[in-house]
């Protein structure tokens, strides 16, 4: 047995799931998700708790309990409370402001850069701050009840302008650490 797939899934007072033809739908305050099950597992809804089960102990359907439950806990928490992932943005001159649902860059191209917001993700801009290297650092904060699409916007945000290791210019996300190199010395 799983020891991931047999926990069960615990669900918010607001939350509301239906399963219905091997598509699990959740509804809560903070948006309305759909997963689609795999053949080999079958989801249950019993006093306010998702339990995930296979059919079998074939190879697939252990490899899917587990990963399916996981999914199906992601759901459930970003319906009920969203997720919520931070972006740092580093450099003289580089900025970020939220226009509709598109974010529009400024960094160090010779062209502003927009970047459109996929359905379901907001962002935010916090203040510009200095850093202990006395860089400006813009804050963008994105959120969504889709935990997957918010990773994968965060990705794309952060491929437009990867940080570089000499002075840790470039977007990176808030909790990553750049590893720095030393620049050339003089010889004189």
């Amino acid at each position: 047995m799983s020891r991931i797939g047999k926990l069960a899934i615990k669900l918010g007072d607001k939350t509301k799931v239906n399963v219905a033809n091997q598509q699990v739908n959740f509804d809560g305050p903070k948006g309305k998700l759909s997963v689609k099950l795999p053949a080999k597992v079958k989801v249950e809804v019993k006093d306010g708790q998702v339990t995930v089960q296979r059919e079998d102990d074939s190879r697939e359907a252990r490899s899917l309990h587990g990963l399916t439950r996981t999914i199906l806990a992601n759901a459930a928490k970003g319906v009920s409370t969203g997720f919520e992932r931070r972006l740092d943005i580093r450099g003289v001159g580089f900025r970020a402001e939220v226009k509709g649902k598109a974010i529009h860059f400024s960094l160090g191209y010779s062209h502003p850069v927009v970047f459109n917001l996929p359905e379901g993700v907001t962002a935010e801009v916090d203040k510009v701050s200095r850093t202990e290297d006395s860089l400006p650092t813009v804050g963008l904060t994105l959120r969504s009840a889709d935990k997957e699409a918010l990773g994968a916007t965060a990705v794309n945000i952060r491929s437009l302008r990867p940080p570089e290791p000499y002075k840790g210019k470039g977007i990176k996300y808030s909790e990553e650490r750049i590893r720095r190199k030393e620049g050339k010395t003089g010889t004189t």
